[in-house]
């Protein structure tokens, strides 16, 4: 009788001959390597390097790439004029077009404004409903 086939016999591919790759699956990848979220959380990032290896999950429909640790650089710092344009465009996004204040949160496009200078309701509705005019 053969043996059962494991989930994991299609993502293990230590050599990469199937996968051009070198490819683990979810959790068994080795240490010294780390995906770019990891990679972030350490203050590194990649630089120009390309992956060494990949983890596959999700029979194959997911896959994250792995680069090594050692090899990886500082995180870049922004400037202090590069912070300032971030805050200047965040504090736009959070900004009513009608009223123009501050709602502490980044409104979506799609809105005319807050739902404080509204009183009717119909910021967030979808368009045509409530009077606004399909674009």
């Amino acid at each position: 009788m053969p043996r059962a086939r494991t989930a994991l016999h299609f993502c293990y591919d230590p050599t990469g001959e199937r996968y051009g790759l070198p490819t683990y699956p979810w959790r068994m990848a080795p240490a010294g390597l780390a995906t770019r979220r990891q990679l972030l959380a350490l203050e590194l990032r990649p630089g120009q390097r390309e992956p060494v290896a990949q983890i596959l999950w999700r029979r194959g429909r997911r896959r994250a790439y792995l680069y090594e640790i050692a090899k990886a650089k500082p995180k870049r710092i922004p400037t202090l004029a590069q912070l300032a344009a971030i805050e200047r465009a965040l504090a736009a996004r959070r900004t009513c077009t009608r009223c123009g204040t501050d709602a502490g949160y980044c409104l979506p496009r799609r809105w005319d404004g807050c739902p404080a200078c509204d009183p009717a309701g119909t910021v967030g509705a979808p368009a045509g409903a409530a009077g606004h005019p399909i674009p």
